[in-house]
């Protein structure tokens, strides 16, 4: 596709693009070519751009501006106006060298009208990619000819894809090879299109390995099936027959989501309970809804999105989700446009409604015209909307779930008790709601009360304590800070986020939780507030056998007013925090604000209960902690460990990689400390000089990402670099002290930044990727034959390049420099530079000195050779 071709020079941008029919593969070859480690080499900054059918200006700008690190304009970067944002991507591009992909156009205004200009800024040889289902798209942004069709797969990368999907175990693979000649006649039906292949793959998962189960999908009627549009898939329809009667409900559900909006998963379970789609033990139907919610995604009817652990956020494909609507067509509504909604309003047909307005008082829908859709089950709507006097809820008295976000509501709270078969409610960032009326206790059948982000509500009326139904409760980021009495009464509760703890008397709502023995999730905060240790021990944590999530949360007290705690205090909140103890079961535990002198004794490894579950351990704020527990490395799951901002630790002894036993008692078993851990992050610990790990103490054997900010470690530990043997990302930034990173046999990117003793990086045999940004004492840097980008940030202060660039010979180097550097460099081989760059295959020098709007550029290719700048060569340091 000559992506990396000539036309460096050419004043305009040149367009390629992707084009083939939905399902064909082109988002996936697209985002192939952008994380191409070639085009990472060859562009200064990468842009993607998801340009669908219902895409917004304002956001398209907001987020090239991001993605182009470009300061967002108005108060807090809050601005709408496209009258400044488009400005601000042009000075966020100016000349850099960009790769834009905008992926799935439909049309060619939002290239001619809003992205065009702005991006006729960027420098020389920068590159637009498209994917569209339509060649006209292509021809109107007058994309280089020829355009790249996405070939159907040929059968034999058909199969392979197909056998992807259907193994389970290695030990399947032969039961599965003597179906081939079946599996590609599936395949043939499928038109060689790769979604449809992956989705009848999750069917055949389902099904045992034998031929008449094969054969029977082989020869289903469905493929001959008529009465659907053309360009919709019969292999997802299908797939969507295989499905049970609760998960086909479950699947066009949620293909009723906003387009742009993400939902978790609990929210998709909150749902699917409370319109009735989860059949069974009343007491699982959380774990059912879960379960429901793994199978579409084996199915590869939805798609977990990357950015996100544990499956939490999922997107739908357009051409499932297209599928999935044209048959919800005559019973759900979905938009994004107020006056079309309003329109198609008119008939009061609904049973189901979901919109996403964009924040323009034209584009609003009106309350009073969903008001005459008498028969709704379900309404989501994501944005604000009118209310007029007399607007109310009470003609949806079949309304089962109700999701409202970012919207002013509370004109209509008052009349929430009128939804007497309601289940699910979802109030999220409505800050307009200070209250919730009395009389919430009138929806009996309530299961699930979202109010995150509702920053003005401050209190939860008493009444609450009536909805014995409940099953989740989630006050997170709300000024709730007490609660009613009687709260223990919910003894149905499963997810509890945001609970205060608050003291009246000698009565504490602690003690409120303890019957209930349901709980899953937990988030307490406030716990500074709590007196007596009676009342954390009332709450009877460790009693919860189901319970795989905490949360246990201290108002940051020198955040707040910068004053440090009293031993009393301190003493005080250690006592409370070892009554909290965790059950066994438990997963995943986040402390923030803790201000205890040490941490509690279930995290020793004196404990008599070890967290044997545990595999998650974040902690934020550790105010007056002198040491982390001795009993983390014993922790046989462990896979992420992250501390953040623990400014009184000084020093990691050997009890934090080998347990007191092993120390004392070499002669007894060895076993690896830290068996499974992963990730490890360790942020802010700005008095932490010393980490004591001797080489001959077995840790840490899986660890592959390690993150390390803000300290005065002088050293790095003989042992990190000779046990740490799966290490690949490692990353450092404000170490004040440590001289050298080396020896590491694994490491295969290395980022360093503001290190102002670090004098060299040797013996990193695997290392590719090394970003160096103001470390200005490096003397060498060798040993590291698999490097392919180095990228320098010199700062404006150094006049030359420095001279360990000629022991390196990686294949791009990316430079940004001051101006006067630059212009040595711009001479070539007459210059005093030369021979510490000459060498190198490609060469790009940014140049921006003082923070001038004007930007300089050099690139450079050795084979063959060029060398292209604008900088002004009798330009002279002043």
């Amino acid at each position: 596709m000559f992506l990396m071709e000539s036309g460096d020079k050419s004043d305009s941008i040149m367009v390629f693009a992707i084009v083939g029919v939905g399902g064909i593969g082109k988002t996936t070859l697209s985002k192939k070519v952008f994380n191409d480690e070639a085009i990472q080499d060859k562009f200064t900054t990468k842009i993607w751009l998801s340009v669908t059918q219902e895409f917004s200006e304002v956001e398209l700008l907001q987020t090239a501006i991001t993605s182009a690190n470009g300061n967002l304009p108005g108060p807090g970067g809050w601005s709408q106006d496209k009258a400044l944002l488009v400005p601000a991507l042009a000075n966020a591009i100016r000349d850099k060298k960009i790769f834009l992909v905008l992926d799935d156009m439909w049309g060619i205004n939002e290239w001619t009208n809003l992205l065009k200009a702005p991006f006729s800024h960027s420098a020389p040889g920068s590159r637009v990619l498209i994917t569209s289902r339509h060649e006209a798209i292509a021809r109107g942004m007058k994309a280089v000819h020829p355009y790249h069709h996405v070939d159907k797969l040929e059968p034999e990368d058909a199969w392979s894809l197909l056998k992807k999907q259907v193994l389970t175990t290695e030990k399947t693979e032969p039961a599965v090879d003597m179906l081939k000649d079946i599996g590609l006649q599936i395949i043939e039906k499928c038109d060689g299109l790769p979604l449809a292949i992956k989705v009848m793959g999750g069917l055949l998962c389902q099904k045992d390995k034998e031929r008449r189960d094969w054969e029977k999908v082989l020869h289903d009627s469905i493929w001959s099936v008529s009465r659907m549009p053309e360009e919709l898939n019969h292999a997802i329809y299908l797939s969507y027959e295989d499905l049970s009667p609760c998960l086909k409900q479950c699947f066009l559900h949620f293909s009723l989501k906003p387009k742009r909006i993400s939902f978790t998963h609990v929210q998709f379970v909150g749902m699917w309970i409370g319109e009735g789609f989860v059949h069974g033990d009343s007491d699982k139907f959380g774990e059912l809804g879960n379960e429901y919610h793994k199978e579409l995604i084996l199915r590869n009817l939805i798609e977990p999105d990357p950015l996100y652990s544990s499956q939490t956020i999922c997107h739908m494909h357009d051409v499932v989700r297209s599928f999935a609507q044209f048959l919800t067509r005559d019973e759900a509504l979905v938009g994004h446009s107020g006056e079309i909604l309003n329109s198609k309003l008119s008939l009061p047909k609904f049973l189901r409604f979901s919109v996403e307005t964009k924040g323009g008082q034209s584009d609003e829908f009106e309350w009073r015209c969903l008001q005459e859709q008498k028969l709704l089950r379900s309404i989501t709507i994501i944005g604000n909307f009118k209310i007029q006097s007399g607007d109310s809820l009470m003609s949806f008295s079949s309304l089962r779930t109700l999701h409202i976000e970012s919207a002013n509501f509370a004109a209509l709270t008052e009349s929430l008790y009128q939804l007497k078969h309601l289940r699910y409610l979802t109030l999220q960032n409505c800050n307009d709601i200070n209250s919730l009326p009395e009389d919430i206790h009138k929806i009996k059948f309530l299961q699930h009360l979202g109010l995150e982000g509702c920053r003005s509500l401050v209190k939860l009326p008493d009444s609450i304590v009536k909805l014995e139904e409940l099953r989740f409760l989630d006050l997170d980021d709300t000024c709730v800070n007490s609660m009613p009495r009687g709260f223990c009464a919910l003894t149905n509760l499963r997810e509890l986020y945001g609970f205060p703890a608050y003291v009246d008397g000698d009565w504490c709502s602690l003690e409120e939780l303890g019957p209930l023995s349901h709980l899953v999730h937990l988030g307490l905060k406030g716990l500074e507030n709590v007196a007596v240790t009676s009342s954390a021990l009332k709450a009877m944590l460790v009693a919860k056998v189901h319970l795989t999530l905490m949360k246990l949360h201290c108002t940051n007290t020198l955040d707040n007013n910068r004053r440090v705690p009293s031993e009393k205090e301190q003493g005080i909140i250690e006592e409370v925090f070892d009554e909290l103890y965790p059950p066994s079961c438990t997963e995943n535990i986040n402390i923030q604000g803790y201000f205890g002198h040490q941490l509690p004794r279930w995290m020793m490894s004196t404990a008599t209960s070890p967290l044997k579950s545990l595999r998650f351990l974040t902690m934020h704020e550790l105010v007056c902690c002198t040491q982390l527990p001795d009993g983390l490395c014993l922790l046989p799951c462990l896979e992420l460990l992250a501390v953040d901002r623990a400014p009184a630790i000084k020093r990691l002894g050997p009890e934090f990689v080998q347990s007191p036993d092993h120390r004392h008692h070499p002669s007894s078993q060895m076993t690896t400390s830290f068996p499974r851990l992963h990730q490890m992050k360790l942020n802010a610990l700005v008095q932490w000089e010393d980490w004591v790990w001797e080489e001959e103490v077995q840790a840490m054997p899986l660890l592959d990402e390690l993150s390390i900010v803000r300290c005065n470690l002088r050293c790095i530990p003989p042992g990190l670099a000779s046990h740490a043997r799966a290490l690949k990302k490692v990353y450092m930034s404000n170490i004040e002290r440590l001289d050298s990173v080396e020896n590491f046999g694994s490491v295969t990117e290395l980022r360093l930044s503001h290190m102002p003793e670090m004098t060299r990086i040797t013996n990193l045999p695997k290392l590719q990727n090394l970003e160096i940004s103001f470390c200005s004492k490096i003397e060498l840097l060798e040993q590291m034959p698999a490097l392919r980008r180095l990228a320098l940030n010199l700062g404006y202060s150094e006049k030359q390049l420095p001279l360990y660039l000629q022991a390196v010979k990686p294949s791009h180097f990316l430079l940004n420099c001051s101006r006067k550097v630059l212009t040595s460099m711009a001479l070539g081989k007459s210059g005093s530079e030369w021979f510490k760059f000459s060498h190198i295959q490609h060469v790009e020098v940014y140049a921006n000195d003082g923070g001038n709007e004007k930007k300089w550029h050099l690139l450079y290719t050795r084979e063959p050779y060029k060398i292209d700048t604008n900088v002004v060569q009798d330009y002279s340091d002043e």
